[in-house]
C-alpha cells in the first residue's frame, strides 16, 4: 500500500504516506464548493508534475556526473477546463540557478523533465507547457 486517505468532512481529506507516515491534507478549491485553504487534489497533481521533473533531473545529474541543479525552482500554474471538469493545462516554469550549463547538459535536463514518470502518466489531452529558464 502506498497511502491511506480518510475523508475528514467538509470536502477535506487526510492522506498518510505509509512508508514515512507523512500526512497531507487537502481541501476542495473555492471554485468547487471548498474553502481553498489547502492544496486541492488537482493542485497536488500539477505540483507532482513539477516535483517529479526536478527529482528526475537530479537523478540525471547524479548518473551523468554533470553540473548539479541544487537551487532549481519550479513555478506551477494549473488551468481547469469544464465539461467535464478536469485539469486542462499545467504550466511549469523551471528556473535554474546561475551556473554554466553546457548545451549537452541543458538537453539532458530538458529531456529528463519531459519524460519523468508523472509527465508520461498524464493523459495526452492534458497540455503540459514547460519553460526552462537558464540564467
Amino acid at each position: 500500500m502506498t497511502s491511506k486517505v480518510i475523508y475528514s468532512g467538509q470536502l477535506r481529506t487526510e492522506a498518510t504516506h505509509i512508508q514515512s507516515a507523512t500526512i497531507i491534507h487537502t481541501d476542495a478549491p473555492k471554485d468547487n464548493h471548498g474553502k481553498g485553504e489547502m492544496f486541492s487534489p488537482t493542485d497536488l497533481v500539477a505540483t507532482a508534475l513539477a516535483s517529479c521533473m526536478i527529482s528526475i533531473m537530479g537523478i540525471a545529474a547524479m548518473k551523468e556526473g554533470i553540473t548539479p541543479i541544487d537551487g532549481t525552482t519550479a513555478e506551477v500554474t494549473k488551468v481547469m477546463y469544464a465539461d467535464p471538469r478536469r485539469i486542462g493545462e499545467i504550466h511549469v516554469k523551471i528556473t535554474f540557478p546561475k551556473n554554466v550549463y553546457t548545451d549537452r547538459e541543458q538537453k539532458i535536463y530538458e529531456n529528463a523533465a519531459r519524460t519523468c514518470p508523472v509527465a508520461k502518466s498524464l493523459h495526452p489531452d492534458l497540455k503540459q507547457v514547460i519553460d526552462f529558464i537558464w540564467q
